[in-house]
């Protein structure tokens, strides 16, 4: 499990001094594009390659609320990965431990004309990465 912290910023909250529901899905993207670059897959290199990775699917169940200057903390996991789509999920917590949101990303792969590729055809070697990171 991976785990990627910050705090909400003040432009992140709606009138109610409340985090506005879509900035959750740009946390679980932050997280994830953090996730990339520890593992030594960053986008930049996964898309010098010839590759994307595009978000075919998301979902989020919202349990607690967070305001300005909260620290939440995102963990992630690799969930499955079939070959052609691979789904992370995610766990936002509070500093306090609460759960705030639960949810999940599902991605493919394709090339540069927007074609969905076989990652073991084009890239073993971030394949072979991204199956040793699927957590059953």
């Amino acid at each position: 499990m991976y785990q990627y912290t910050r705090s909400i910023h003040y432009y992140e909250t709606d009138k109610m001094g409340i985090t506005h529901h879509a900035n959750y899905i740009h946390l679980m993207e932050e997280a994830r594009i953090a996730f990339l670059d520890d593992i030594g897959w960053s986008y930049k290199k996964i898309e010098s390659l010839g590759i994307g990775s595009p978000v075919t699917g998301i979902r989020c169940k919202y349990q607690s609320a967070t305001t300005f200057a909260d620290r939440v903390t995102v963990e992630l996991r690799v969930k499955s990965y079939n070959g052609v789509v691979y789904i992370v999920d995610y766990t936002m917590r509070s500093a306090e431990g609460k759960t705030v949101l639960t949810g999940e990303s599902e991605h493919c792969f394709v090339n540069s004309q927007g074609k969905l590729i076989l990652l073991r055809k084009v890239c073993p070697e971030l394949e072979q990465v991204l199956m040793g990171l699927v957590e059953g």
